[in-house]
């Protein structure tokens, strides 16, 4: 996996409140949900992402998929 790199991001607080429930709901922090959604939304989008980048779980399930029982 490719190096993490670190932005900055302003962003309307509602937005964060909305985001903030949205990642506890989902397990992640708030950070891994905006990446998740990102990721799920490019490849929506037909954009291609560089096979190195993406975790080394398969991104476009969710963590509960991922988890083997």
């Amino acid at each position: 996996m490719s190096e993490k790199k670190k932005f900055l991001l302003r962003i309307d607080s509602n937005v964060y409140a909305a985001l903030e429930k949205w990642a506890a709901d989902d397990l992640r922090s708030i950070n891994a949900e905006i990446e998740f959604l990102l990721t799920d939304a490019l490849k929506k989008s037909g954009r291609s992402i560089p096979k190195d980048s993406l975790p080394e779980n398969d991104s476009s399930k969710t963590e509960y998929e991922n988890f083997d029982n």
